[in-house]
Parts: structure tokens; sequence; C-alpha cells
């Protein structure tokens, strides 16, 4: 009989994040697969077309049934946030109260808010099942770096919530190792908590130079910016870093692809434009994430960057994998694990996050390489990928707790 993972993951397919990937594999792999949900609405912050609080509240995606309980759209405001994440909780403890599903492990993936891990570890006490849960966002931390909120009641409370769920999950998986010390110090014990490092879809592949209609064909040092544009991002350097770069009149023109949506997108824009740095910048709409690869390869480098804080520097954000699997040099604006990984692989340059004068200069820096260097640096981020990155090496390890539980489930510590 296949064994039954239910996952909680509060965004899942059409929106495109990892995990679409993750149940697909465990399909492939024999488990049965159901996921909790809700409806797409991220990151444009209202609801898919074709999606609603009446329709396609259940789908079938390659093989994974989804389940998809109602939620408020994020809009565009932090109150709207707010509601957005707190009806999901409200949805799901309900869901679990009455549903009549019989998994036999809960996964968790944990990116904000940590509010949706709540339905998974209630259901995981309810029937007394292993619950992993797969960090990606830091809680309390992130509610302080995205809010500005520093009030020590209500990050209090948001804490001693994040405890309740790490105490009630059997393993906790992490996308850094950092992530790892940091859980630590809430006093979780160091045998619950794992290093799982995120992977790249297989679409994400190394692909021969070509042009395409999104970017115009000339001599330009192309340079790709792809995935959500949002606060945390830090893309507000990039303007900056563009009007330093304005004044070295470089003999080669430097055009920043920025492909994506978010809720920053539109500030971005108009910073762009009073910077007078517009003809530098070509923004291009959302794209499915297999077409990705293909504007990569039309691109000499890919730009990664966080925001200059505490949180962000323990952060390996997903995009790097997917830059590495590429084979792409890479130009970052990060601090922590980030930047190790980018200067031991010798995957790109790297420049302090905020930092607009040593990303000029470090952008400077490459476009004065030669193609054959380039081409070097890129074949390291693979190379690097391979070693440390791989799907399949990644996936089995996590079978090994699907197939064999006897030692956690001694571990488990949930509170009957």
């Amino acid at each position: 009989m296949k064994k039954h993972i239910l996952v909680v993951a509060q965004y899942f397919y059409p929106e495109q994040f990892r995990i679409n990937d993750i149940c697909t594999e465990w399909v492939k792999r024999g488990y049965k697969v159901t996921v909790l949900t809700g409806i797409p609405n991220y990151p444009q912050g209202k609801y898919y077309e074709g999606y609603g609080l009446l329709k396609k509240r259940k789908e079938l995606y390659n093989g994974i049934e989804i389940i998809r309980i109602p939620l408020i759209p994020r809009g565009s405001n932090s109150i709207m946030l707010a509601l957005n994440y707190l009806s999901f909780v409200v949805s799901g403890f309900f869901w679990q109260m009455f549903t009549k599903i019989k998994a036999d492990y809960i996964f968790i993936f944990e990116v904000s808010p940590m509010t949706q891990a709540l339905p998974g570890v209630w259901y995981a006490k309810k029937k007394n099942i292993p619950c992993y849960l797969y960090v990606q966002d830091l809680w309390p931390e992130n509610v302080e770096i995205i809010t500005g909120i520093t009030n020590k009641t209500i990050i209090g409370a948001i804490g001693k919530m994040v405890d309740h769920i790490y105490a009630r999950c059997t393993k906790i998986f992490t996308t850094s190792n950092s992530f790892v010390q940091s859980i630590e110090k809430r006093g979780v014990p160091s045998e619950k908590i794992e290093y799982w490092p995120q992977y790249a879809e297989d679409f994400y592949i190394p692909l021969e130079k070509t042009a395409v209609e999104e970017i115009p064909s000339d001599d330009a040092f192309n340079i790709i910016f792809a995935g959500n544009i949002g606060n945390a991002q830090g893309l507000d350097i990039l303007p900056k870093a563009a009007s330093l770069i304005k004044k070295n009149n470089l003999d080669r023109k430097i055009r920043f692809n920025i492909v994506g949506d978010g809720r920053y997108k539109d500030t971005l824009v108009n910073l762009v434009n009073s910077a007078n740095v517009s003809e530098m910048f070509n923004f291009i709409p959302k794209q499915p994430a297999t077409r990705i690869p293909y504007l990569m390869a039309s691109n000499d480098a890919a730009f990664l960057c966080l925001t200059d804080s505490p949180l962000f520097a323990m952060t390996i954000p997903a995009k790097l994998q997917s830059y590495m699997a590429c084979g792409i040099p890479i130009i970052a604006s990060a601090e922590g694990e980030t930047n190790q990984i980018i200067k031991e692989a010798n995957a790109g340059v790297s420049s302090s996050a905020g930092n607009a004068d040593e990303l000029a200069k470090v952008v400077i820096e490459l476009l004065n390489k030669s193609n054959e260097q380039i081409k070097q640096i890129g074949i390291n981020a693979r190379s690097y990928y391979d070693r440390h990155f791989d799907k399949h090496s990644l996936l089995d390890r996590m079978d090994s707790y699907y197939g064999n539980n006897t030692e956690l489930e001694g571990m488990q510590n949930v509170q009957k």
C-alpha cells in the first residue's frame, strides 16, 4: 500500500514554488500525495483567473490531489496580507477538524507565513503521525524585517507560536546551515534539525546562448534577475548601481533584464526613471518557470540580491540554485552563506549587501573578463551545483525518513 504524504503549503501550483516539483517527484517515487493549499493569488494579490471561492477547489496536478481551502487574497497592503495569513489558518483549523483524509506523514512547506504550519501540526497531533517542517523563512525574524514591527509583545507572541510549532514537529529541515543554528538557539534539540538545501527543477540546465524576443539583439552585456520583485529582494540598489556604472562611460552597454512581478515592481520602475537610467533596464513580465532557462541563456550573468540584514545573511535564496543549475555567472549583492557559496564555487562576483558602489565595481569587473573566463565561471557554478544540490541525492535522503521512521517516532516531541 502506498505511503500517503499530506503536504501543507499555503502556496502551490499554479503558483511557482519548488514544492510543486518535490510533490511531483514523490508521486514518481510511489507515494500518494495530497496537498492542502489556498486559492492561488501570489504574487499579484488577487485570485488567478479561473480560481475562486466557488471554482476549482479540488484539482489533480501531476498525480497530486489538491485541496484548496478558502482564503482572502493578499491584496496590496499590510491589512490584506494579515487577513490572507489569518484566513488560511482559520480555514485550515476547520478542515482538519472534519476531514476524513488519512495520511501517514505531514510535510509542511514553510515559506512565510509560519502560521500556515498550524493546520499541519494540529492534524499530525490528532492523527499521531510524524510531522516534518521545511523552514524556508525564519520567524519571528522575518516579520520584524519585512513589516518593521518591533513591538515586544507582538514579536513575543509570534515567537511563542513558532516554539509551539517547533515542539510539535518530528523533524525540522532547513534551507541553510545558519537556520539550523538559529533554531537551536530557540531550545530545539540539534538532532531534531537538519540542513536540507533546495534544488532546482530538471529544466534548469545550461543552454546554448540564443536570442529571445524579449531582449534586444545588440552587443550589450545582459544581466538577468528572475523572480519575485518584493521588498526583501533589496532591488532598490540596482538603479543606484546603474547610475554609478553610467558615469564610467563604458564602451559596452550594460542592460539589466528584470523578469517577474511583485509588490515592489512599480516602485522599482519609478526609481529607475528617477535615476535617469531607464535605457539600462528592460522589464519583462512574469514568465512560466520553464521559460527562465532560455532567458538566462540569452544573458551574460544573473543577478542575486538580498537586503542588508542579519536574517538575510543566514538565507540562501532559491534562485541561487536555479542560477547555478543553468551554469550562468552570478553577480551578487548579499552577505553570509550566499556570499560564501559563490566564493567557494568561484561562480561569480559578489559585493556587500546594500552597497551600490561595490556592486557597480563588481559588475564592471565581470564585464572586463574575457569570454573564456566568463564561460569558465559558468562551468564552475554548474559543477558546484552537481556536487552540493543534486536533486536525486537530496530526495533519496528524504526517502529515508519516509521509509523507516522508527528512530524518528521515538524522538517525536508531540504533546498528547
